[in-house]
């Protein structure tokens, strides 16, 4: 599973208009997204906005040239915490109703209501969309564009370091999984293999976590090291160059967040 984390970046180094699109463009259209779905009252005027933000989502795909396929996947990998989300929604709705319309009786004292099962579509709604941004960033933007992009965007420079130094570790925990892992498959050791004793595995496993974990904490301290020694301190800063958007990128941009302004209030006045 971990080694998808190479994966996205693979992705994300792309080469399509959407790539090339300067990193504040892509945060800010992303993030004025999923603040208008989240903010927008529950009712009958979030299906007309969800279609606008829908079709914006679509013509980014379609420009990015991402393969559905890759992206599905990934919506699907995520889709199960939604899932559960709704789930409870659905058989313990959070804003009980006075005079609930029955659908369903599941048990004595548990049935499924039209008003929960309304909340809970308009939830898996927003969650799909939210989720199709956030996805479509992260697929279409490196992760050090990403950092750059924030910090010309006015993310405290002291965040911006730290996460940056989070990402690396995490392709660096990465790699060290792969190495431990076919290391396992040399000596032909597979913790799912039911031939072999149960006890022994997860001893084995448990050694192998344990390994992990004491090699991702040495190199932590030997980079570390490292950095105190090129006069890394707490007054160290991340550097990033000023540069203007293109014209180009202000028109997209403008486009973009005249959808995402204008679908939400356009739908509230309507309504």
């Amino acid at each position: 599973m971990i080694e998808r984390l190479f994966e996205i970046e693979r992705l994300a180094d792309g080469d399509s208009p959407v790539h090339r699109l300067d990193a504040r463009v892509k945060i800010m259209v992303c993030f004025g997204a999923v603040v208008a779905l989240v903010a927008l009252p529950r009712g009958d005027a979030l299906f007309p906005v969800a279609l606008a933000f829908g079709i914006l989502l679509a013509l980014f795909l379609a420009i990015s040239r991402i393969r559905l396929l890759a992206f599905a996947a990934r919506v699907l990998a995520i889709l199960p915490f939604g899932l559960s989300i709704l789930v409870f929604q659905v058989l313990f709705p959070a804003s009980p109703v006075h005079d609930p319309t029955v659908v369903v009786h599941l048990l004595p004292g548990l049935a499924v209501t039209a008003e929960a099962l309304e909340v809970a579509v308009q939830l898996g709604v927003r969650f799909l969309l939210c989720l199709g941004f956030v996805i479509l960033l992260s697929s279409t933007t490196r992760v050090q564009d990403l950092l750059t992009g924030a910090r010309r965007l006015g993310l405290p420079s002291e965040f911006t370091l730290i996460l940056g130094m989070m990402t690396r570790y995490l392709f660096v925990f990465g790699q060290m999984f792969v190495r431990i892992s076919n290391a396992l498959a040399t000596r032909c050791f597979d913790p799912l293999d039911r031939a072999l004793p149960y006890g022994y595995r997860l001893r084995e496993t448990g050694y192998t976590l344990g390994t992990m974990f004491i090699r991702s904490y040495e190199q932590g301290e030997r980079t570390y090291q490292a950095m105190l020694c090129r006069g890394y301190g707490k007054d160290a800063y991340l550097l990033v160059p000023r540069k203007p958007l293109l014209a180009a990128e202000w028109v997209v941009l403008g486009g973009c967040m005249a959808v995402v302004v204008g679908a939400p209030i356009s739908a509230l006045l309507l309504a």
